[in-house]
């Protein structure tokens, strides 16, 4: 049986982690995601989410994973894509990516007007949208 204290333990465990996915969902300043649906994937555990971004001029987009697959297309604007072991990348307007799960990456606005993206994002049910991540040794 689990003491009061055990349970305070518990309970400020849970909403220390609450706090974290929250920071992170604001993430870096000068990135939005706005989740426009979400719902069951056909995928046992885990659940499909379709999100707006908007990275902001100038901005830099912390290095994270994600509990899922990312597959984004760009709206307006340009980005260059930072990805573990792959050299960096622009990616325009009318074009897209994916990121496998688990693949530490980042994306620089280095342009004077902000980037809109679609991401959908096929990720673990019931985890974070996105974890911060180290940089990685080379990309």
């Amino acid at each position: 049986m689990l003491t009061s204290r055990k349970h305070l333990a518990i309970r400020l465990t849970a909403v220390g982690a609450l706090l974290f996915s929250a920071a992170l969902m604001a993430q870096s300043p000068g990135i939005t995601r706005t989740i426009v649906t979400k719902a069951d994937s056909t995928v046992p555990g885990k659940e499909d989410i379709i999100a707006k971004v908007e990275i902001a001029a100038g901005a830099t987009v912390g290095w994270h994973t994600h509990f899922g697959d990312e597959i984004s297309y760009i709206q307006e604007g340009e980005a260059e894509l930072l990805v573990a072991n792959q050299p960096p990348r622009k990616v325009k307007a009318g074009e897209g990516f994916v990121i496998p799960a688990g693949v530490v990456h980042s994306a620089k606005n280095h342009g004077a007007v902000p980037i809109k993206l679609v991401g959908v994002y096929v990720v673990d049910k019931d985890k974070p949208l996105a974890t911060p991540a180290s940089a990685p040794a080379t990309y």
